[in-house]
């Protein structure tokens, strides 16, 4: 970043009189002030980065406080560089106060302390989005940029008062804001900081507690608000910090194309703390995962209750043996009673994993034996690991323990499931045989299906990973024999010291060497073999979802699973649900299990043109009239083109030649063959299902008749036809 040399302005020709002096002046001045500032802040930073890669690393928490000031100035330095002055979104003047205050990306604050640039979540930065006339909170205008290669190529002025005049506003039709709308969209979204509006900017604002329900029709922006409201909370609510255990949010997308698209947002409003996935990725087995072919299999499956048998599956494997047997150890036999397995396989503390329970398991049945053999660590110097060991050698009582209480595979445990119906009615019971009949699978039971994943991921909560499990046995081992060979060291250091104790000023220095915590100290536990971490195993403190009308009673639980704190953003639409909604809100998610439920409601299309709502709202009404239709506030002019499938080449062809930028969907079940498509990145073939939560200027349909019929194939048509920002052609084959 260089010091301001041009100016921040390019204004076309068209835009003369917004080039006005008496505009600009201010702003050009306040321009030169940021680039200034961020190039001195980007030289400091990157120095301070530099400084702390070179310092010792340190073990324990110093290296994890390295670590993290590394994290924490690369993102900064990331975020930076990043943008040059378009970290300003524009500025306000308050009725009160003559002085711009000018609204970033970031905060950015000069050598005298002087605040160029406050950040967009900042408390004093609401205005900017959320004033209207009717309500201006207190400001006397506002102005919003539209940048085009790092340089304003529009901007758009706002008065609330008779007096904003007086502060030089260039009045005209919102064209930052239409601009934005109907420009040509890319293959990846871009933020829409510079846009937001003052119902949109309200929910972003909302406060984290309970489960707030975004519900808003096509082109509201529920994906945008809900991107910019994961980065608002992160920043304004201190539970969310993902720094913390037990912090950070979870945004989860309805498929991998979604995923793609979204991805630099988040960047670019300044977070990297928030894990994004879809429910797939949530289980191993996700990816490979078919559709259920079997419509009432899928229903049986998609239940809570299906998800909460899992709990009665594994209570199977976790009862205590009910005979007495003796054990030998080398101080003495000694028998174990059915009380004593009974009270060794209740030392488990509740919501340990079934997996690393046992290892409570034998500690403490290692206590109970210690207890009854009457040995003391002190005076027989037998300590508990030493006993524990002894136990772990004796043939019996391992086969014995490994039946009452195995280690299990979460594959396995939901697999026989659909192999043995017994062990299903069992844990089912409300099933009836034919219900049993039709979920059994016994040729592949293993061949997972996208209704299976909830149980998957249940599954593998309740029982942890079994090799997780022995990897912290093995650890411990290593810690106990690394903290053996330090005391072996400090011994060997001590006596070649030859000090002399009586009255020795040393003699302090030596109790320090013999104590535990600096022993402990000396051994750097990272170096030890551990996990790999899951990143999205949780908890968190907050999940948004979106398209969050798709989920299941059953991949509900896959999320309230992640986040103990019941705190969600949840954003969909009833309208938009392939198999129906025809519930509310509050009972839909009341009987997944969330609670503290506050409605939002998004009414206002932003994207879609009129023309193009005009012939998807008789889609949707057909099938579901009390749909959340959103109005459109601008047309394009185009109407939407009806023709034939044998023209498709034609359309792509005449569009991509008259339009240097943008994109294309041609939205099709595959049922139609549309010959190859034009060999460029700008074109995407996709399912009405993937296209959801995407959008594109151009849409092209092929056949939606063929899409389905009922509410899932009026849904596939309404969702596809309303991707479009700019344009719908519509093509059949009859």
């Amino acid at each position: 970043m260089t010091p301001l040399t041009t100016s921040a302005f390019n204004l076309p020709d068209r835009l003369d009189a917004k080039a006005d002096p008496a505009l600009i002046a201010d702003d050009e001045k306040h321009f030169a002030a940021i680039a200034e500032t961020l190039a001195q802040t980007i030289a400091e930073l990157s120095d301070r980065l530099d400084s702390v890669r070179r310092a010792p690393g340190g073990i324990g928490r110093q290296g994890l406080d390295r670590d993290a000031e590394v994290h924490r100035l690369t993102a900064r330095l990331r975020a930076l560089r990043r943008f040059g002055l378009d970290l300003c979104l524009g500025r306000v003047v308050g009725a009160d106060d003559p002085e711009p205050l000018y609204v970033g990306r970031l905060g950015l604050t000069d050598s005298s302390g002087r605040r160029l640039l406050i950040d967009w979540r900042s408390p004093a930065a609401e205005p900017f989005f959320a004033a209207t006339h009717a309500n201006p909170m207190g400001l006397a205008s506002r102005r919003r940029y539209r940048w085009t290669g790092g340089r304003i190529s529009d901007y758009w002025d706002e008065v609330f008062t008779a007096d904003g005049l007086e502060h030089h506003a260039a009045l005209d039709d919102q064209s930052a804001f239409i601009a934005s709308l109907g420009s040509n969209r890319s293959e990846r979204m871009r933020d829409v900081l510079g846009t937001i509006q003052a119902d949109q900017d309200a929910i972003i604002r909302a406060g984290s507690r309970g489960a707030l329900v975004v519900d808003g029709g096509p082109g509201t922006g529920k994906t945008v608000v809900a991107l910019h409201r994961s980065a608002y909370l992160l920043y304004s609510d201190p539970r969310l910090g993902h720094h913390r255990r037990g912090g950070g949010i979870l945004f989860v997308g309805p498929h991998e194309p979604y995923l793609g698209y979204v991805a630099d947002v988040l960047p670019s409003l300044g977070e990297d703390g928030v894990q994004t996935c879809t429910l797939r990725d949530l289980v191993a087995e996700g990816a490979a995962a078919e559709p259920e072919a079997d419509p009432e299999v899928a229903r049986l499956k998609s239940s809570a209750g299906m998800v909460r048998a899992i709990e009665k599956a594994v209570a199977f494997y976790e009862e205590p043996p009910t005979q007495a047997m003796a054990v030998s150890t080398p101080w003495a036999e000694v028998r174990v009673s059915a009380d004593d397995w009974a009270e060794a396989f209740g030392a488990p503390g509740s919501g340990t994993p079934h997996n690393e329970a046992r290892e409570q398991i034998w500690e403490e049945l290692a206590s109970i034996l210690m207890d009854k053999q009457g040995l003391d660590e002190e005076e027989d110097g037998v300590s508990p690991e030493l006993f524990l060991r002894a136990l772990r050698q004796d043939r019996d009582l391992v086969t014995a323990l490994d039946r009452a209480w195995p280690l299990l595979e979460a594959a396995d445990l939901v697999s026989d499931l659909w192999t043995v119906p017994a062990y299903l009615r069992m844990c089912a019971p409300w099933l009836d045989r034919d219900e049993v009949r039709r979920l059994q699978r016994k040729d592949a039971p293993q061949a997972w299906t996208v209704s299976d994943l909830p149980l998957l991921d249940a599954a593998r909560q309740r029982l942890g990973d079994p090799e997780a499990a022995r990897l912290k046995r093995r650890q411990a081992a290593a810690v106990a024999a690394e903290r053996e060979r330090m005391s072996r060291v400090i011994d060997e250091i001590v006596t070649a010291a030859d000090i002399d104790s009586a009255g020795d000023e040393s003699e302090g220095a030596v109790r320090m060497l013999r104590g535990k915590d600096l022993q402990d100290s000396l051994i750097d536990e990272n170096a030890l073999p551990t996990a790999d971490a899951d990143r999205l195993a949780g908890p968190f403190a907050h999940v948004v979802v979106d398209e969050a009308q798709e989920l299941t009673d059953a991949e509900w639980q896959m999320l309230l699973l992640r986040c103990p704190s019941r705190s969600f953003t949840i954003v969909g639409d009833r309208a938009q649900a392939r198999h129906g909604f025809t519930e509310s809100w509050e009972e839909r998610l009341g009987r997944a299990g969330l609670d503290r439920i506050r409605p939002a409601s998004l009414t206002v299309n932003y994207r879609t043109p009129e023309e193009i709502m005009t012939e998807a709202e008789p889609v949707i009404r057909a099938a579901i009239p009390d749909a959340n239709v959103p109005t459109s506030i601008r047309s394009s002019g185009l109407p939407v083109v009806h023709g034939s499938v044998a023209d498709l080449g034609t359309v792509l062809d005449d569009w991509l030649a008259t339009h240097a930028d943008g994109t294309v969907c041609v939205i099709t079940t595959g049922a139609t063959e549309v010959g190859a498509l034009p060999a460029t990145p700008r074109v995407r073939s996709l399912t009405p299902e993937l296209s959801k939560g995407l959008e594109f200027d151009l849409v092209v349909l092929i056949d939606p008749e063929s899409y389905g019929e009922g509410i899932e194939g009026a849904v596939d048509r309404y969702v596809a036809m309303t991707r479009a920002t700019q344009r719908l052609v519509v093509l059949t084959s009859g």
